[in-house]
């Protein structure tokens, strides 16, 4: 799938057939995450890979908008390892473009998937932290929930002009 094509198709899926997502292309997705850019080439970012059925069932229990994973063979927790910081405060910015890296990397490759955010929502965070035994270094940006789509959603065309401002800010309508 040609880039551009990818970004423009992508879309949350929340719906997934009941078939494994192999070791390799999961490494692949990884791999392609951790193409992302960081602040200062800090790479700050862990993941944790999700397919036990109890830690599905805690997590759906802990978070109103992750039921989905309990019907998805994985999900992906991003986590920032804030002592890898070189400038502090940056690593959520560097899991997030992980985290689009993740989803194109999955979406390219067939799969569909869902960003779920935890951080910065303290109650979100603790769970997640308590739920993966995480030191207090590492915080749950988000969990991206997997697998091979049993849904598909129309992508709509998303480019609005008057959002658009060259070297000054020219206010909306």
């Amino acid at each position: 799938m040609e880039l551009f094509e990818a970004i423009h198709t992508r879309r949350s899926i929340r719906q997934y057939q009941e078939k494994e997502v192999p070791a390799d292309l999961i490494k692949k997705i990884l791999a392609a995450a951790m193409m992302a850019p960081s602040t200062a080439d800090a790479r700050t970012w862990h993941f944790i890979i999700v397919t036990d059925i109890d830690k599905k069932n805690k997590i759906k229990n802990v978070h109103p908008y992750v039921g989905m994973i309990t019907k998805a063979p994985l999900g992906i927790l991003i986590c920032g390892d804030i002592t890898k910081e070189k400038f502090q405060g940056f690593w959520p910015q560097d899991c997030s473009a992980a985290m689009q890296n993740l989803l194109l990397a999955a979406h390219a490759s067939g799969l569909g998937a869902v960003w779920t955010g935890i951080y910065p929502v303290e109650e979100r965070v603790l769970k997640f932290k308590e739920i993966f035994n995480l030191p207090e270094h590492i915080i749950p940006l988000g969990l991206a929930v997997m697998g091979w789509p049993a849904q598909s959603v129309r992508a709509d065309e998303r480019y609005t002009d008057n959002l658009v401002h060259y070297n000054t800010w020219k206010g909306t309508k």
